[in-house]
Formats: C-alpha cells, structure tokens, sequence
C-alpha cells in the first residue's frame, strides 16, 4: 500500500484516485474547486461516468479514498504525486501548461522527503523536463525526487474497465527507484507494463490519440466514396476490421470524432511536430476530414427538407459519445449552430448531458424525452448514438413528426426497419441502402 495524491480532480483524476484506491492504496485526491470537493465528499460526482459514483462512495467508507482543497498536508504525507490537472488547448494548437507549473511550484514548496511526481496530464514532449526545472527552482530545501510520465489511456463510458484492464500500462522513468514504485503501484493489473525513458512516454500518448483520430478520418473519407459509389461502408469496414493487422476498433463512419482528447491531442502533437521542424501534413489532412462530416452532415438534412429556415430539427444525441456527459468539442455544439444559422428551430434530448448542452448552447429547446423532440418536428437527426435511441417506438416518432425524416450520423438504426415504417431515411457511406 503507497499513500497517493492526485492533483486534479476532473475526469483523469477523479477516476485514476478511486481506481487506486479500489487497488488498495491510500488516495487523497485534491482540488482547489470547493463545491467540487464538498460534493466529493458527499459522495456525489460532478461528471457522469457508468460506475465511478459507486466505487468513490465505497472507498470514502474504506477511507482509502478522501478529498481535500489543500495541497500542502497531501504533498508532505504522501510518496507518490500524480498531477492530473487541466491541460486545456491554446488557439494556435499548443497545450497550455499554467495550471501544470503552478502544482509543481506548489509541490516543490512543500517537500519535505522524498517524492516521486508523475505527469499524468496529457501533456507534449519535454514537459517532465520543465516540471523537474520547476522543482528543482522552487524547492526551499534539498530534497531528492523524482519525475515520471504514466499516460493515461481511457475511453469515457469505460474509464473503470480502462483502467483494471488496460491494453497496456506505460512508464516513463529516469531512475529504478521510480520504476520500481509504479510498477508496484499497479502489480495486481494484469496488463503489460512498457518501461520507456519519459520523453517516449510522453509522445506515446499523443501518438496513439493521433492515429486514431487518423483512423476515424479514414473511414469517413471511405464513407464518401461509398456515398458515390452506392457502396456500403458498414459491409466495407467490416471487411476491413477482420484484417488483424486493421482492426475492427475505430472503424464506425459518423459525423467525426470530438470529446477532450482526439481535437485537442491531435492539434498537440501537430504544434509539437511544427515546433520540432517536422511539417506533419497527414495530421493537417486528419482534421480537415473531420470537420468536413459536420458539414456534410448538415448538408444532408437540407438536400432531404430542403430550406432550414423556419423548420423545426430534433437532435437526438448531444455529448460527444454515448455513456458520458461529456460536451468538449462534441460534433452537435458545431452542428446545432450550423442549423440555428440558417434559421432552423431546434429541439434536442439527450439521456445524461443535457445540463452540460445548456451551459454551451442556452438557446435550444431541451426536450423532456425523446418523443418531446420530435413533436412536429420536420427531420429527425441522430447525432449520437446512445443504444436507447434504437429501442424508441419509431412508429409513435412517425406520429407526432411532421414529416417522417431521419438523418442518421452514426448508422445506429436499421434501414430496414424504419424504411418499412415509411420513413425517408438517409445514414452515412450508403447504409440506408443496406440489404444485408
């Protein structure tokens, strides 16, 4: 057992102290939002993730797990420092790193043995060199400690199992003493552990976010082929996916990719690269095909109703994935706009996000369910793909639609069933075509 403290108590903090702690070891995850960490301590959880609320109240009781608005007493108390603080992106791609610098000029001034301070932010290339500079600056006595990079790699809707099977855990160290206390840390994990030096470790992570981030790009741009072609892109992907060397992950065409990782980490690695003197141009490509399914989307609801102003569009789908309600950078902020611009009104539910959707766009109409959204509404647009949406009564949805259209962005309803129906339904690739 290793006394722990995670600085950052968002959503890699939050969920990496409770898993810890699940683990065993003793967890005090700090945060200098106070209503944050009073309602931690109520047992309630400021994100929505399957799970999390019911480990975090288990572990409290254990007390295992705690929280506190002071970084002074956990920074003298405990061996290990994970700092899981905000990274959030600049204008011209870089990765602010204020909030990274500030806790490690406040942990240094606390030292008082020795420590070992893991980057567990997403953060570029280079930065441990600046964390460990910032320690060694403001330490008021000379203290020994360490600096290690241990990305994190977990899926919102599934940061539990992520992180008790992970496909891998990574290690990026300078010493064997921090080697050997991560390592324990996690000895009850069964996954491979990869030891790299910590500048590997950190482009580790902002690689793997990049290409898949790629991998969504390209099968979208298939998708627009099979558009033209009357191909099926959901027949195309899975042939593709049973080539072990692809894989069948990554591979659902839709509206793009969004959320607090894949944008911002690929603009990262982007401004990294630049700044390295390599012009990685494939990445440029990655991000304009993105943006283009959004627009693309939107272009397709108005080929099927034709003028969107003084129409009505219902929204199904907000957060930028199912199983979190998590709204950075989600597909519907960019496609909601784009309709409301030219003068559509629209109606939009969402199962868990709809108060995250208000704080962003406070001008919608929020539906009380599903069935709400759709009232009178002249095009029904599925944007993303919450498994409650396929076992909605479409023929009720049919009723209380003025006219029976659906686009749908994510492929999430069969075109069978809900042509039968006598819906005009229109997907993404040629899937509204399926015969299979």
């Amino acid at each position: 057992m290793r006394k722990i403290a995670i600085v950052g108590s968002g959503y890699v903090g939050l969920v990496t102290g409770t898993c810890l702690a699940e683990l065993g070891h003793k967890v005090v995850c700090v945060d200098n939002n106070k209503s944050k960490i009073e309602l931690l301590k109520k047992g309630q959880v400021p994100i929505y993730e399957p799970g999390l609320e019911a480990l975090i109240r288990k572990n409290t009781r254990s007390k295992r797990l705690s929280f506190s608005t002071d970084l002074a007493g956990p920074t003298k108390a405990s061996e290990i420092i994970f700092i899981a603080v905000n990274t959030p992106p600049k204008p011209d791609g870089s990765v602010d790193l204020y909030y990274v610098e500030a806790v490690a000029r406040e942990i240094a001034q606390n030292m008082t043995s020795y420590k070992l301070i893991v980057d567990k932010s997403t953060v570029p290339v280079e930065t441990a060199e600046r964390v460990e500079l910032t320690i060694k600056r403001n330490l008021k006595k000379n203290v020994p400690f360490d600096i290690a990079s241990n990305p994190e790699f977990l899926r919102e809707g599934s940061a539990l199992d992520d992180t008790f099977h992970p496909d891998r855990i990574v290690i990026g160290v300078n010493s064997p003493k921090a080697e050997k206390m991560l390592k324990e840390i996690y000895s009850t994990i069964k996954a491979p552990v990869l030891v790299t030096d910590i500048k590997s470790a950190e482009i580790i992570k902002h690689a793997s976010n990049s290409f898949l981030a790629l991998k969504i790009s390209f099968i979208n741009a298939v998708a627009n082929i099979c558009e033209k072609s009357g191909a099926n892109i959901v027949k195309v992907a899975e042939g593709m996916g049973l080539d072990k060397r692809i894989g069948k992950a990554f591979l659902n065409a839709g509206i793009g990719f969004g959320g607090s990782c894949f944008p911002k980490d690929l603009s990262g690695f982007l401004w990294i690269s630049k700044k390295l003197g390599y012009d990685f141009k494939l990445l440029e490509v990655v991000k304009e095909i993105n943006e283009s399914q959004k627009h693309s989307f939107v272009k397709k609801i108005e080929d099927n109703i034709w003028i969107l102003k003084d129409k009505t569009i219902a929204v199904l789908g907000l957060s930028f994935k199912p199983d979190t309600d998590d709204m950075r950078s989600a597909p519907s902020i960019d496609i909601i706009k784009m309709l409301v611009e030219q003068g559509a009104k629209v109606r939009a539910y969402d199962p868990v996000a709809m108060k995250r959707a208000k704080e962003t766009m406070p001008s919608v109409y929020y539906a009380r369910d599903a069935y709400d959204a759709v009232k009178n509404a002249d095009c029904l647009a599925v944007v993303t793909e919450w498994d409650a949406f396929k076992r909605l009564d479409y023929k009720m949805i049919k009723k209380l639609m003025k006219s029976p259209t659906i686009i749908d962005g994510r492929n999430l309803l069969d075109p069978k069933t809900i042509k039968s129906l006598g819906f005009v339904y229109r997907a993404i690739g040629g899937w509204e075509n399926s015969i299979f």
